[in-house]
Parts: structure tokens; C-alpha cells; sequence
């Protein structure tokens, strides 16, 4: 047990250290992370509409210009680079005020790197341990996201994914997800019963 007291001390030690470190790498983009965390957690009621409205427009750009992949590459490196270098110097610094959310954002993000990369060990040590089923599993979804892909135009799969992504925290945080979730299970649980009565 105390052990265990000891990783688990270890591990929010380390995480606590990874979180400042982030905090300090994007200070100067502190104003314009909690704005974009306000449109995506949906503070009004209009922001997903501000969202859907923003990446359809981006990727209808995108469709007209039909840029070349090196080159649609080259402008988005480019824009990256101009944001990167004008967003601290013109940042409002105002965000003083809300020190606190910056700070759980960045955790968020910490912890969600962490888990990402618990998944990645966890698939190698199913390769390892289970090499069959690792091989089996992966040839299936490789299967199944190469099928769809073949059957949806690879501009509008980006667009759907991207569009998933950003209203991902917005649904999280007013309960969309956990509501149709939970309605899901209720429904499976249903035919679940009704099965097991046709068998009785």
C-alpha cells in the first residue's frame, strides 16, 4: 500500500511539473486558449454555430482553391508560423484574471497526452502478450477505416472528423454525450432482457 502511496505521489509530481512547464511554453497564448476554450465548451448558445460556421468555411476554401497537398502543407506550416510569432505580441494580456482556468486547461492537457500514451504502451504490450489478437484486431480496423475511406471523399471525411472534434468538448460539457450514451445502454439492456425471457 504504501508503495502504491508512493507512485501515485510520484506520478502528481511529475504531472504537476509537466503542467507548469506547458503553462510556461504557451503564456503568450494564454488570452487566445481560454477564448478558443470558451467557443468549444459553448459559454452561448451561438458558439457551435460560430464553430460549424468557421471550419465549413475553411474547408469550402479549401475546396474551391483545390491547392496541391505540398502546397496546402506549405500554408498551413506558414500560418502556424505567423500565428506563433504575432499572437504573443498582440495578445491582450488580460488573462491574469482567469489564471486558474488556464491552469486546469493545461493539466487537461497533460493528462490527456499521458492516457494517450498509456494506450500506446498498452497495444504493444498486447502485442507482446497476445500477438494474435493484437494482429487480428489490427488488421480488422485497418480494414474497416480503409473501406471508409474509399467510400467517403477524403476532403469531406477531414471535414466530419474535424467538425466531431471541436464540438466534442461543447457536447461533454452540456451532458450530450452522456445523455445519448446512457439512453444507448438502456436500449441494449432492453433487448438484452428480452432475449434472455424468449430463452427462459
Amino acid at each position: 500500500a504504501q508503495v502504491g502511496q508512493e507512485r501515485k505521489t510520484t506520478r502528481r509530481t511529475h504531472r504537476a511539473a509537466e503542467t507548469a512547464n506547458l503553462e510556461k511554453h504557451f503564456k503568450g497564448w494564454g488570452d487566445v486558449i481560454l477564448i478558443v476554450d470558451r467557443v468549444l465548451r459553448w459559454e452561448k448558445p451561438w458558439f457551435p454555430a460560430v464553430v460549424m460556421g468557421a471550419v465549413s468555411f475553411v474547408f469550402l476554401l479549401v475546396y474551391y482553391l483545390d491547392p496541391s497537398v505540398l502546397s496546402g502543407v506549405s500554408c498551413f506550416v506558414m500560418l502556424l508560423c505567423l500565428a506563433d510569432y504575432l499572437v504573443p505580441i498582440l495578445a491582450l494580456r488580460i488573462f491574469s484574471q482567469q489564471q486558474q482556468r488556464f491552469h486546469e486547461i493545461c493539466n487537461n492537457l497533460v493528462k490527456s497526452r499521458r492516457r494517450a500514451v498509456g494506450w500506446w504502451h498498452r497495444l504493444f504490450a498486447l502485442k507482446e502478450e497476445k500477438p494474435k489478437m493484437y494482429f487480428m484486431s489490427m488488421i480488422s480496423f485497418l480494414a474497416v477505416v480503409a473501406w471508409i475511406g474509399q467510400q467517403v471523399h477524403n476532403l469531406l471525411l477531414t471535414y466530419l472528423i474535424v467538425t466531431s472534434v471541436l464540438l466534442l468538448p461543447g457536447l461533454n460539457k452540456h451532458g450530450i454525450i452522456t445523455k445519448y450514451v446512457g439512453m444507448g445502454k438502456r436500449e441494449i439492456n432492453k433487448l438484452l432482457k428480452l432475449k434472455e425471457k424468449k430463452n427462459e
